[in-house]
């Protein structure tokens, strides 16, 4: 069968039911502490007893398709040597695979005509170095495990690195989002699932900024998280990036335009102002109030670009958005809508500062933490905000995000080395409940990933500050993702509620750096104390 009309048969024929049940996220068991940070000492990765993981792939793994860029998983080919020699700093550089996209389709092809590759498919972006797209064929034997979907654009340029993926069933496409670079060279670029994929620079329509997170909601609109880090002011980081909502023409055809408007939050402390960028100060009345438990503000949305007005040259949506008097906050990067919410409530996350000695502190977003916004429907153009969890040293650096169930949500660290070692602890997992009121402090997140820390991004860790070094050091957890691979438009996630492990439901992430390995978390039969385990 062609592979349009296989393509659309997978879309009509993938299943809409909603999944419910909540009891292996209730009984999970708090991991009570996080991996130190030990010079020259690696570290197992530690999972609550109810969890295992396996490797899907890993940076040396060959792909079956090398190109001039990349010839392993998680390896630019700019050196020999994977890892350096003794006495040496010398290795190739990470690509870093970021955010994980899980889909269940039947007659994709690959670099090998003749080979069956399945119907279970893992798509990324990888972080650093060259850009690449690749897919991890769940189905496939080794030698054809890791496809490199495209390095190039339609035109022939080089893709940029790549932070944020989603798919967007409506155009069939896998939209990929480029931090780095901001108002240059960031953005949000379409790719086709077949190989190779045609891959197609959109920043004409949804602007250039240091974009991240990307999530579609029912009515088609594209929610974007910007991760721009402002400059340190007394000790703080301005808030410097936005909560963008990109409002398409066509959901059908992304290239058509449409608008982007960016989230303002109205004043407590100056009521009728909006909570606007402030270039002298990260520690005004209004940012800590956005750090404080119980406070509900006002929001609108705010267009800051219009294709039918402003044409599709590429535009800085930052420098925009703070124009318009939008609300920056302090990087956020990851965002989800509720499950069984209508998409009515959206969660999103703050990095923070990643330093233990910001003059920030938790009350004024140092420490980051989560937010929730509440819309009487995505498209409303306006709703309310409240703070969800006030980050502090223990609970930062909140990256990649992904819903367990509808209930249980989970925020997983990119802390960074300089934290790691502040604080004596690697990265973590934390999974919050959303019906718990966090400012009662006998309310905990539950710690289900500690992180380690492998043997070559233990060796990465100790070559740090070395001259000519360009590697990170300690893994990082990014990429969460719970997923049945639903690719129909009924399937997008938020628009079911997640099961963890049951219904074709499944759960993936990346440690970052090191081995560049990407997991699947699955049950531990062993630990499992879940009352429906069917042993029982």
């Amino acid at each position: 069968m062609p592979f349009r009309k296989t393509l659309i048969a997978s879309l009509i024929a993938a299943p809409l039911a909603l999944n419910g049940g909540t009891a292996l996220a209730q009984h999970l068991t708090h991991v009570p502490n996080a991996n130190p940070k030990n010079p020259g000492v690696t570290s197992a990765t530690i999972l609550s007893p109810e969890l295992a993981q396996i490797v899907r792939a890993q940076g040396a793994m060959p792909v079956e398709n090398p190109t001039d860029a990349v010839n392993y998983y998680g390896y630019i080919n700019n050196q020999p040597n994977l890892l350096p020699a003794f006495g040496s700093n010398v290795e190739a550089s990470k690509t870093e695979p970021d955010k994980n996209t899980y889909l269940v389709l039947h007659g994709l092809r690959g670099a090998d005509p003749a080979y069956d590759y399945g119907a279970h498919f893992l798509f990324q972006g990888h972080e650093a170095g060259a850009g690449v797209i690749t897919r991890i064929n769940l189905d496939a034997d080794a030698a054809h495990r890791v496809t490199v979907l495209a390095t190039r654009d339609r035109n022939g340029n080089p893709l940029p690195s790549f932070d944020g993926s989603t798919w967007y069933p409506w155009a069939g496409r896998l939209l990929f989002t480029g931090e780095f670079g901001g108002a240059v060279s960031g953005g949000v670029w379409q790719a086709t699932l077949d190989f190779p994929s045609v891959v197609e620079d959109i920043s004409g329509v949804i602007g250039r900024g240091g974009y991240e997170g990307i999530q579609a909601d029912s009515d088609g609109n594209l929610w974007i998280a910007e991760d721009v880090g402002g400059s340190t002011i007394a000790g703080a980081r301005l808030p410097n990036s936005f909560i963008y909502r990109f409002v398409p023409k066509n959901r059908f055809d992304l290239k058509q335009g449409g608008r982007l408007q960016a989230l303002q939050v109205m004043s407590k402390a100056n009521p009728g102002k909006a909570i606007a960028f402030n270039p002298a100060s990260a520690l005004t009345q209004d940012v800590k109030d956005l750090h404080t438990y119980g406070i509900v503000f006002d929001t609108n949305w705010v267009t800051i670009h219009d294709t039918d007005v402003n044409g599709t040259t590429p535009f800085d949506a930052n420098a925009l958005a703070k124009a318009k008097l939008a609300t920056p906050f302090k990087r956020p990067e990851n965002a989800m809508f509720r499950p069984g919410s209508g998409f009515r409530e959206f969660f999103f996350d703050e990095t923070g500062d990643t330093s233990a000695t910001t003059t920030a502190g938790s009350d004024f977003g140092g420490f980051g933490g989560i937010l929730k916004l509440s819309q009487s429907s995505p498209s409303a153009n306006s709703g309310q905000l409240m703070l969800f969890y006030k980050g502090d040293v223990v609970h930062t650096g909140f990256d990649n995000v992904a819903f367990w169930d509808e209930h249980h949500i989970v925020f997983v660290e990119d802390a960074g080395d300089t934290l790691h070692a502040q604080r004596n602890a690697l990265d973590s997992g934390w999974m919050f409940d959303v019906r718990n009121n966090y400012a009662d402090p006998s309310n905990q997140p539950i710690r289900i990933i500690a992180q380690g820390r492998d043997p070559s991004a233990t060796i990465d860790s100790g070559l740090q500050g070395t001259s000519g070094f360009q590697n990170d050091g300690d893994n990082e957890i990014t990429g969460i993702h719970v997923s049945d691979g639903d690719a129909s438009v009924g399937g997008i996630l938020g628009a079911k509620r997640p099961h963890a492990f049951k219904d074709g439901w499944r759960v993936f992430y990346t440690g970052q750096h090191g081995d560049n390995a990407t997991y699947e978390i699955v049950r531990n039969r062993e630990g499992d104390r879940d009352e429906d385990d069917d042993r029982r």
